[in-house]
């Protein structure tokens, strides 16, 4: 079930600060974004599987494509009609996947 309480918009100064603790993402159509690239295909399918899988845990589901080895995501909050914790959360998270895919030896 999800959480009745979503988060508040964060504006500028806010995001800015909280950027520095997602590497690797930028702001780009209002929106927190970021391309993560894989080795193979397997690699980016088992990336978005993973991430899929916490989103839902959140009640917070990404804007995302892929192609090959690449899987870009937008994030943002629409009931708050912006970006928020929430969104800063899960790209944390994804950062997290993407590290545990990195090292893989396998796929």
């Amino acid at each position: 079930m999800a959480d009745s309480s979503r988060p508040e918009r964060l504006g500028d100064a806010e995001i800015e600060q909280a950027l520095e603790g997602v590497p690797g993402w930028t702001i780009h159509g209002g929106k927190l974004h970021r391309e993560f690239r894989f080795r193979n295909f397997n690699q980016a399918f088992g990336f978005m599987t993973r991430a899929a899988l916490y989103s839902e845990t959140m009640d917070h589901h990404p804007e995302w494509s892929n192609v090959y080895a690449t899987v870009i995501v937008d994030l943002v909050t629409h009931s708050a009609d912006g970006i928020t914790k929430l969104d800063f959360d899960l790209a944390k998270k994804m950062n997290g996947i993407s590290e545990e895919f990195s090292k893989r030896k396998d796929a």
